[in-house]
C-alpha cells in the first residue's frame, strides 16, 4: 500500500515543521533542523540482523526505541535545553509506532 510510505516519511519530515513552528515559532527553522536530526536515532537500527525487516515493530526492539529511552526522551521535556530534542525523539517514536500499527 502506498500511503503507508508517504504517510510515514511525511511525519518524519514534514510533521516536524508544523510542530517547530506551533510550537517554537520565534525559532521555528532551527527547532524543525534539530527535529530532523533526531533521525540519527535510526541508526541503532545497523545492530540489528536483518537491519531492515518490514515486518518488525522499531519500538520496543531497537535500543533506542526502547521503552528504558523513550522514558529518557519524556524527561528531555521538563529540561529546557533538550526540550526541543526530546519532541523531536518522542515524535519520532510516535511515527515509528504508526508503522506498527500496520502490521
Amino acid at each position: 500500500m502506498i500511503i503507508q510510505p508517504i504517510l510515514h516519511y511525511s511525519l518524519h519530515f514534514l510533521f516536524p515543521g508544523l510542530l517547530s513552528y506551533i510550537f517554537f515559532r520565534k525559532q521555528w527553522k532551527k527547532a524543525w533542523l534539530i527535529m530532523i536530526a533526531t533521525m540519527l536515532v535510526d541508526l541503532d537500527h545497523l545492530l540489528a540482523d536483518p537491519i531492515f525487516d518490514a515486518n518488525r515493530c522499531s519500538v520496543g526492539f531497537h535500543p533506542l526505541h526502547s521503552y528504558v529511552a523513550i522514558g529518557v526522551y519524556v524527561i528531555f521535556l521538563f529540561i529546557p535545553r533538550m526540550r526541543i530534542i526530546g519532541v523531536g525523539l518522542l515524535f519520532h517514536m510516535f511515527t515509528d509506532y504508526q508503522d506498527c500499527l500496520w502490521m
